[in-house]
């Protein structure tokens, strides 16, 4: 009876979660990094490798989550929050995003999808009272189910043309095959597993739930969605084309697909956030951009895990996702306190409260590719390593769509200096000490990668 009500006081006293919490992945994401330069090292019979590849995701990963938790305050003040739950489902969702970031198998790939894709179907719903979150988890697990067996469907066939589901044997199998009556099937795989992938990190024409789905869930968890699950859905993606599927590229199987697909991406997802009104909405198409730009590296991949693109692949989701956290986090203290989502929400905000507009300005340049930011030198490193295998086309459209995007970028600090707050949005958003403190780290880091991006040159 006493050890019961231990644990009842445990669940009730939110305050204390929170910083367990952020102990907890701050002492994950150090360890972590011990495992550097340490040389791959395999687990669970080979299924998954450690390695500088997956050290180095799993950190954006880890850092991306501690930077979010200080703004689950709401949660923590909110007595009839389960905040234990909440953290428990988004620490799974982190165990399946490191599956992904160092699978070596495509039965760890799909568990680690299901892992994550699963708790994020639940949070996605944790807003009982909100009808619009019970909207988003019903699409979201509706569509995710049916592109999961997509990929099932996929990977069956690959394991039926190759007899493996170890990459590297893939690979070896796609290039020398035993019976060659079976490449048809191989190449049908690999297709259906490409579709399968687009859909988890938002890709056109798989995009179609982005936008609801972002919209309906609460924000805290919308920010998560947007970063922690497309830095884990690329990097697994990545994975596959380079360490599976290297010769099905020349031969012209899933290529022509990747870079229709990047090209629709890139148009849906920038033409779609100028329409919008909603700033979250319009941060659910800038997510469906930026997975476009992320495709031309995909596109223009032609080496191993280790160099110039993986690694500018690595240095643009690193400063995505932390403009991504910052844009979200401002969001959320500024719905919370004046209950809108709309740019008309942000007028004024520079007077009532300086520090978010500042921070949201960074991110919202960054986003953009401005220089002294993050987001210029990770879209200027995805260009050059395309230019450099000669799909300078595709870098010419993928420039113009980038310069499209200014607009909508701009349309929250032109609301935040230029224009005045009504009566009900003229009070100051309250911002604890702590919150505070995670933007102004975040803003740093993100002119930090946009002022010295050598740092973490030839880090793969």
């Amino acid at each position: 009876m006493g050890l019961g009500n231990l644990f009842l006081g445990f669940r009730r006293s939110n305050r204390l979660l929170l910083p367990v919490m952020m102990l907890i992945l701050g002492l994950v994401l150090t360890v972590n990094f011990l495992d550097w330069n340490q040389g791959p090292q395999s687990f669970f019979s080979g299924m998954l490798t450690i390695d500088n590849f997956s050290v180095a995701f799993t950190g954006i990963v880890l850092l991306t989550a501690l930077v979010l938790v200080p703004f689950s305050q709401k949660y923590v003040l909110d007595e009839e929050a389960n905040l234990a739950e909440y953290y428990s489902l988004l620490l799974f969702s982190m165990v399946g995003a490191i599956m992904l970031v160092s699978y070596n198998h495509l039965l760890m790939l799909f568990l680690g999808i299901e892992i994550l894709s699963v708790a994020m179907y639940v949070l996605a719903g944790s807003d009982k009272r909100n009808v619009r979150s019970n909207e988003a988890a019903l699409k979201y697990f509706l569509m995710g189910a049916f592109f999961t067996g997509i990929l099932l469907f996929g990977m069956a066939l690959v394991y039926g043309a190759t007899g493996t589901f170890e990459l590297s044997s893939i690979s070896f199998a796609a290039q020398n095959p035993v019976n060659a009556t079976l490449r048809p099937m191989l190449y049908i795989g690999m297709l259906l597993m490409l579709l399968g992938m687009a859909f988890k990190v938002g890709a056109a024409p798989f995009h179609f739930w982005t936008p609801d789905v972002y919209e309906g869930t609460p924000t805290f968890f919308t920010a998560f969605m947007s970063t922690v699950v497309k830095v884990a859905g690329f990097a697994a993606w990545l994975k596959l084309l380079v360490q599976a599927f290297p010769a099905a590229s020349a031969q012209g199987v899933w290529l022509p697909t990747l870079t229709a697909m990047c090209v629709l991406t890139l148009l849906v997802g920038n033409v779609g956030a100028v329409a919008q009104t909603s700033v979250k909405r319009m941060l659910a198409y800038s997510s469906i951009s930026h997975a476009g730009y992320l495709l031309v590296a995909l596109v223009a991949f032609n080496g191993a895990l280790e160099g110039p693109t993986a690694n500018g692949i690595m240095f643009y989701l690193l400063a995505y996702s932390v403009a991504t956290v910052t844009a979200f986090a401002v969001l959320k203290l500024v719905a919370d306190a004046r209950h809108r989502e709309d740019y008309a929400g942000f007028n004024g905000l520079a007077k009532t409260n300086p520090l978010l507009a500042f921070c949201l300005t960074i991110s919202m340049l960054s986003l953009a590719g401005i220089p002294l930011t993050g987001g210029f030198f990770g879209k200027f490193f995805v260009f050059m390593a395309a230019v450099e295998n000669g799909y300078i086309g595709l870098v010419v459209f993928a420039v113009v769509m980038s310069m499209v995007s200014i607009y909508y970028y701009l349309r929250p600090i032109i609301a935040m200096y230029m224009r005045d707050a009504d009566e009900e949005t003229a009070v100051p958003v309250p911002v604890t000490t702590f919150q505070s403190g995670a933007l102004l780290v975040l803003a740093l880091l993100t002119v930090l990668l946009g002022v010295l991006p050598g740092l973490l040159a030839g880090v793969l």
